[in-house]
């Protein structure tokens, strides 16, 4: 065993494979299972982001209207309680990635992006949700000189599309968060930053329910069909008769059988450290408390948390059959890299930083890495999801065009590109396992080690799949 592996199998010795987000918030009781038969106007399918944002949105825009959500286990159990949350003004995961997808319609996407964050903003100020909001703003730094091309790119991203940002040179990103591998930066200072997801995600619920949404915790959707009455969703104790049915399930895809064939449940790892001691916080700096992505072929991104801890993540997995909750990742083995790799970005705190919190969670990631629709029981159920790890705040839109598409209302947004076409299909198992194991492997030492990874990585862009070499 090499040092650096016990080294983070020490550090990781006492860590808990759990989520720190819900682990540091006091229980509360679920809202009893649905256990009688009943209609509403609206059904939403999912507690997560998309689902409560959905179901506060519909409220507001008819209070009148009769909107019941579902969730199969306890709001924020899923995706929603395992982000990073970073929050960030696009709604199409990243300025690049805009452009890539939807070239003609960046601008006007950005535009919408801001548009959200401040009516984001706006909600959790009206509903008092208090949720460690941070506005500190985004930043992609550079590893080493290789990265310095793709910081640049994004600044002049940021300047061509309305962004206030800065650039750094070395020494200007090392004054802001003290890593020696950072050589620049592109730090997008307005309307960016950090929240806390689980506080967020109940403060939703609560808003929700404040505004008449009936939920309903531990009721799984196990199917649903199409009758003269609407659509009839079967759960274990009863059903729910439906006139329009919003599936926001994300990475679980479930509502119907043809979603997984544009999804992937794609697994993303955290580790979270002990509480930075006042002598520790100096070594590291951080003063605007930004939310980091750095521009390795496998990225990391870190933030703080509101007691001064370092969230650190990045390194992706993929179980058979989209599993989403896989039992390796209960164990120290699949985070030594990750640990590896934080030790690398900080060496200040190489000999002193214990991790206190590591889990995965399940990302609903698509060709596209941006939300999509797709529509069933000719257009009265409609799946909206594929958020790709942006969820925190893109959801937010991608639940109002949802809404949007469900109520054939004819807004600039439901004409646009993004949301009449649909991602690539993703091949079905075994060969959906058997590629992710060959790409992640290929990522993990590509940057070191090149020759076929190169080559199988340039297969997968030509997918579909926005991987940068």
């Amino acid at each position: 065993m090499s040092d650096s592996v016990e080294q983070a199998l020490t550090a990781l010795s006492g860590t808990r494979f759990t989520t720190y987000w819900l682990d540091s918030l006091d229980p509360v009781l679920d809202e009893p299972a649905l256990d009688q038969d009943t209609s509403c106007d609206l059904l939403i399918v999912g507690g997560g982001f998309c689902g409560l944002w959905a179901a506060i949105q519909a409220k507001e825009q008819n209070p009148a209207r009769d909107v019941i959500l579902i969730e199969a286990k306890s709001v924020a159990n899923g995706a929603s309680g395992r982000p990073a949350a970073i929050m960030s003004t696009s709604v199409m995961h990243g300025i690049d990635n805009t452009e890539r997808i939807f070239p003609q319609d960046v601008a006007e996407l950005e535009r919408l992006g801001r548009e959200n964050m401040d009516g984001f903003r706006q909600t959790v100020e009206r509903f008092g949700i208090d949720c460690d909001l941070e506005w500190g703003g985004e930043m992609k730094v550079s590893i080493g000189d290789e990265g310095l091309s793709r910081v640049e790119e994004e600044y002049q991203l940021y300047l061509k599309y309305g962004h206030e940002a800065l650039k750094l040179d070395r020494a200007g990103v090392q004054a802001q968060i003290n890593s020696p591998i950072f050589h620049a930066g592109a730090w997008s200072t307005k309307r960016c930053g950090t929240v806390h997801p689980g506080k967020l995600v109940r403060g939703l619920k609560q808003s929700a329910l404040n505004l008449g949404v009936r939920i309903y915790e531990n009721t799984p959707h196990i199917n649903n069909h199409r009758t003269g009455a609407g659509i009839v969703v079967n759960t274990p104790g009863a059903t729910i008769t439906a006139r329009k049915v919003l599936l926001a399930t994300n990475a679980w895809a479930a509502g119907h059988r043809h979603i997984s064939r544009r999804v992937a449940a794609i697994r993303d790892r955290i580790v979270v450290t002990e509480p930075l001691t006042g002598e520790q916080m100096q070594k590291v700096g951080w003063q605007h408390r930004q939310g980091v992505y750095d521009t390795r072929t496998q990225l990391n991104y870190m933030r703080l948390t509101a007691d001064n801890r370092i969230l650190f993540g990045g390194r992706l997995g993929y179980f058979y059959g989209n599993d989403t909750d896989p039992a390796l990742d209960k164990t120290p083995q699949p985070f030594i890299r990750l640990v590896q790799s934080f030790y690398r970005t900080f060496p200040q705190l190489a000999d002193e930083i214990r991790f206190s919190h590591a889990w995965s969670g399940p990302i609903g990631l698509t060709t596209r890495m941006a939300v999509h629709y797709q529509k069933y029981h000719d257009g009265n159920m409609v799946f909206a999801g594929g958020y790709s790890g942006f969820g925190v705040t893109a959801s937010r839109f991608g639940a109002r065009i949802g809404l949007a598409i469900l109520d054939q209302q004819d807004i600039p947004e439901t004409r646009m590109q993004f949301a009449q076409t649909l991602p690539n299909y993703i091949p079905p198992e075994p060969f959906r396992w058997i590629g992710a194991k060959i790409t992640m492997y290929a990522l993990d030492s590509l940057d070191e080690k090149g020759g076929w990874r190169k080559l199988w990585v340039a297969m997968v862009q030509k997918m579909g799949f926005p991987i940068t070499l």
